[in-house]
């Protein structure tokens, strides 16, 4: 169960740095990537605090990050 939390706080998490990145389009590449660290930061932390190990939350962040690629890219081929 910790496991599935998890994995749906990061969801959310990638979703938010989506939504930070749309409102600042403008922004350079460095900054971006900046931002995307913080936000990796944030659900490593969260993720460690609620499961209490490492390895299985660098799995679950792997999991939820290539999920939310994922998703993001199929949309992104049926938005256009």
């Amino acid at each position: 169960m910790k496991v599935y939390t998890v994995l749906l706080l990061q969801l959310i998490i990638w979703s938010g740095y989506t939504f930070i990145e749309w409102l600042s389009k403008y922004d350079q590449l460095m900054f971006k990537v900046l931002m995307f660290f913080v936000f990796l930061y944030l659900a490593i932390i969260i993720g460690n605090y609620i499961m209490k190990s490492v390895k299985k939350t660098f799995f679950v962040t792997a999991l939820s990050l290539s999920l939310y690629g994922s998703f993001h890219f199929t949309m992104s081929l049926i938005g256009g």
